[in-house]
Order: structure tokens, then sequence, then C-alpha cells
């Protein structure tokens, strides 16, 4: 009889564990957030996002303009190295519609205006603190860069260093 009792209360207990089991895995399966991945055509998504001095920027503000949207951070070696490119070229194209539009990824106020003072960037610089953007554009590398025509769709993904003649054609692809 104790030899029944045994097998039976080991039948019971794997029973159990394999229900938990498939559980688990039902639950994961249809519980996940379904994360649409951002590509070429799509409209880009609006956000808001305040810079160090406490100003709103939306995305949106920019409707009917080129916008050269770039997710950054200041640890960031290819960033660093792009973001003189990025200014330079910001000054030349700001009076033909295309607009500099950079995202830090949630750092400090401190670290991002030192960043900026650094390097001279004079273009709008919001911090993404929650990471609520990076996570709606689907940021994994850094740099990464969206270009956005004047409609607000989505026209080229970079996710490498831009070189500054790369940066003036992508430009130029934005232009209104």
């Amino acid at each position: 009889m104790s030899k029944v009792k045994k097998k039976r209360s080991r039948l019971i207990f794997r029973t159990v564990v394999l229900l938990l089991l498939a559980s688990a895995i039902i639950f994961s399966i249809f519980s996940k957030d379904k994360v649409k991945v951002l590509a070429v055509g799509d409209k880009a998504p609006d956000f808001e996002l305040v810079d160090s001095k406490g100003n709103k920027h939306r995305l949106s503000d920019y409707a009917g303009e080129g916008v050269f949207l770039n997710f950054w951070g200041t640890w960031c070696p290819p960033c660093k190295r792009e973001m003189p490119y990025i200014e330079d070229q910001y000054k030349s194209f700001a009076d033909k519609g295309v607009h500099v539009l950079s995202v830090n990824i949630g750092e400090s106020n401190l670290k991002v205006d030192t960043f900026s003072q650094q390097y001279g960037l004079t273009f709008p610089i919001v911090i993404d603190k929650t990471k609520d953007v990076r996570d709606l554009y689907n940021i994994v590398p850094l740099p990464t860069t969206f270009l956005i025509d004047k409609d607000g769709k989505i026209t080229k993904i970079i996710t490498t260093e831009m070189t500054e003649e790369e940066i003036i054609s992508y430009m130029e692809s934005i232009q209104p």
C-alpha cells in the first residue's frame, strides 16, 4: 500500500508541476506586450519630452518640415564623434526646413548640459529620463537616427556612426 501511495503522490506532484509550467508558458505568450518595430514608411510616433531648461518639445511641433531625430548618450564614442557634424549641418539646414531634435537617453541634466557646452551644441536636446521614447522607437544601439519627412513618415533609420558627408546627404533627403 505504501508503494501505491508514493507512486500516486509522485504522479500528482508531477501533474501539478506540468500544469504550472504549461500555465506559465501560455501566460507569457498571451500577456506579452506587442511591440511594434518601426520601419521605413511608418508614421513616426509623436512624443513630448523636456529639455534641461524645462522647455517642452513635441515631435509634432515640426509638422510639415524634415526632422533629423537623433538618439544618443554622452558616454557613446560614435555619438561624440558625430555631434560636431550634426551641429554644423543643423546650422546649414535650419533655414531650409530641416530640424534636428536630439534625444539623450536617461542621463542627468548636468551631464547633458556639460556635454552640450563642451561640443558647442545649439540644436534642441531633450532628455528621455524614463526611457519611454527609447522603447517607443525600439532603440537598441546608440547612436540611432531617424530621418522623418514633412509628412511625418520615416524615410530612413541609421544605426551606425555617420560621417559629415552622410549627414549632409540625409538632411538634403528630408528637405521639404
